[in-house]
């Protein structure tokens, strides 16, 4: 699915900073490592190693948060229970759940939100 996606190579023409400085996302183990593809570090770790892990590992949990929520809030999105591939439209339905998701978050917050102490964008600005 990675090499389909085109992912890397959108990543090796965009992910820098005007300065120069690389951009990288996280990913899962399973993924190979790359410049601008980050994962966990494996084997006989330094301290430093570990910390990193650990650090990295606590964000990804919060990342995971707003799966669970779009689950919670449209159980008719839970693919893997009720959606067909092929036989009906998941990726807009969930792209749409997503929005609204994030339309609540604007209106009430949520987890991540207040674990990191961040305001949610008004939902306003959030639509512009």
């Amino acid at each position: 699915m990675l090499r389909e996606s085109n992912l890397l190579q959108q990543l090796e023409r965009y992910a820098v900073r005007l300065n120069g400085d690389l951009l990288c996302i996280y990913g899962d183990p399973a993924y190979p490592l790359r410049v601008h593809l980050q994962a966990p570090f494996k084997g006989n770790l330094t301290q430093g190693q570990q910390d990193f892990n650990r650090s990295m590992s606590q964000a990804r949990v919060s990342v995971e948060w707003l799966f669970r929520d779009i689950i919670e809030n449209w159980k008719f999105v839970d693919f893997k229970k009720t959606q067909k591939i092929g036989l009906s439209a998941i990726g807009k339905i969930y792209v749409v759940c997503c929005l609204l998701t994030n339309a609540h978050t604007c209106l009430y917050g949520n987890i991540t939100s207040k674990t990191f102490k961040l305001d949610p964008p008004a939902l306003e600005e959030y639509f512009r």
